[in-house]
């Protein structure tokens, strides 16, 4: 029978594939989530992470286990949030049109969408059509078609009210695999100026939230050479892969976007990308404060 704590560290590493922040969701240490895998794996008789110096990855044995032990997992959360409803005896109707910007803010709206929905049964949740493109981060609110959104902050606009920052991420730099920085422990901000940094096309896109990340020039002055200018994230990872340029992201991506002729080098000295939840600031949604309860419960919460 496994112990609670091996479960949550195991599913939870499972996801995150880095040892300091599955230790951060689950508040305990990262020598604690090393020893506790090292039990796990002792008892299985076999190794279920391959680790080295920069990657955390799954073996067959654990995506066979992750595959056998999540759907349990996620019935017993989903119970508890179901008694929570029942017990709250809570109604409220309507529609809430839900957004992100990054699968890992997908992952986690749609898991506050299944709480919320059992929590709240005649109301519903519907996703905007694909994740909220590059191009036009906030054009989504504007037009009336999201009520809600989870991206990157710093947004600081007159008709977009910010909520409370939910997590943020460590950045790499996604650089073509046979790059010189691609043979690299870590990178610094400063070497950007002897890259070129594939860029956006930003009509819409504020300017202090493109120097934040897709800067034009580096801490200490020197212009950081720009590149082809994109609308959407799959350009960006055709531009990086054909060697025409690099690009910042979010250390999380490997996991989501590896592929051949990519290779994802962590920043050494980057501000961390922080996400956060933003809605128009006319005619809020009234659905909005419970959902927002429960994405900023789900967060905080340990385990995946």
């Amino acid at each position: 029978m496994l112990e609670r704590l091996e479960l949550e560290a195991f599913l939870t590493l499972a996801e995150e594939l880095h040892f300091g922040r599955t230790a951060e969701r689950l508040h305990v240490t990262t020598s604690r989530i090393s020893q506790t895998i090292k039990r796990l794996e002792r008892r299985v008789g076999a190794d279920l992470f391959v680790r080295n110096s920069r990657s955390v990855t799954l073996t067959e044995v654990g995506k066979q286990l992750r595959e056998d032990l999540l759907p349990a997992y996620e019935q017993i959360g989903l119970g508890i949030a179901q008694a929570i409803a029942f017990g709250r005896g809570v109604t409220i109707k309507g529609v809430l049109r839900v957004g992100w910007s990054a699968p890992w803010c997908g992952n986690l709206m749609v898991r506050a969408a299944e709480v919320f929905r059992l929590r709240h049964p005649e109301s519903e949740v519907e996703f905007e059509i694909g994740e909220v493109q590059l191009c036009d981060p906030l054009g989504g609110m504007r037009e009336g078609r999201v009520d809600v959104q989870l991206t990157e902050f710093p947004i600081a606009e007159p008709d977009i009210t910010t909520g409370r920052l939910v997590f943020s991420e460590p950045r790499s730099l996604m650089v073509p695999a046979d790059h010189p920085f691609a043979f690299r422990e870590s990178v610094s901000m400063e070497d950007l100026a002897d890259a070129v940094l594939v860029t956006l096309a930003d009509e819409r896109i504020p300017r202090y939230w493109m120097d934040r990340y897709f800067p034009r020039r580096t801490p200490s002055g020197r212009p950081i050479p720009q590149g082809p200018a994109t609308n959407f994230w799959p350009e960006v990872l055709v531009h990086v892969a054909s060697g025409t340029g690099v690009s910042t992201v979010a250390a999380r991506a490997e996991h989501f976007h590896a592929r051949p002729g990519l290779t994802f080098v962590p920043f050494r000295d980057a501000p961390p990308i922080e996400y956060g939840l933003m809605w128009p600031t006319a005619g809020r949604n009234p659905l909005l404060p419970p959902f927002l309860e429960v994405v900023e419960e789900l967060a905080s919460a340990p385990g995946p």
